[in-house]
């Protein structure tokens, strides 16, 4: 799982709220704030027949790496709730 603050205010809230370090305990990789990884420019983008489940707000063809990835987009309660468990799911199954 790649954590990414879209501004320096968000991460500063997450770092203060302890949430940072949650995911750091996660073995999740928690970068700095940047637009990297939703464009697919560098970050972890998306090898041909990979899957990912994003909070971005844009989804194209090859927005986030190859054009035969596949990404859905999802509120954040869906996207953790899908790391937790390693597929996509309804976050009520976790709780």
């Amino acid at each position: 799982m790649i954590v990414v603050p879209a501004t320096k205010d968000v991460f500063d809230q997450a770092l203060k709220e302890g949430l940072i370090d949650i995911f750091q305990k996660a073995n999740c990789f928690v970068c700095g704030p940047t637009c990297g990884a939703c464009l697919g420019g560098y970050m972890g983008i998306l090898a041909e027949g990979e899957r990912c489940v994003a909070t971005t707000n844009r989804n194209f063809i090859g927005r986030m790496g190859h054009k035969n990835s596949e990404v859905y987009l999802a509120n954040p309660a869906v996207v953790t709730a899908s790391a937790i468990e390693g597929r996509i799911v309804d976050p009520r199954e976790v709780l």
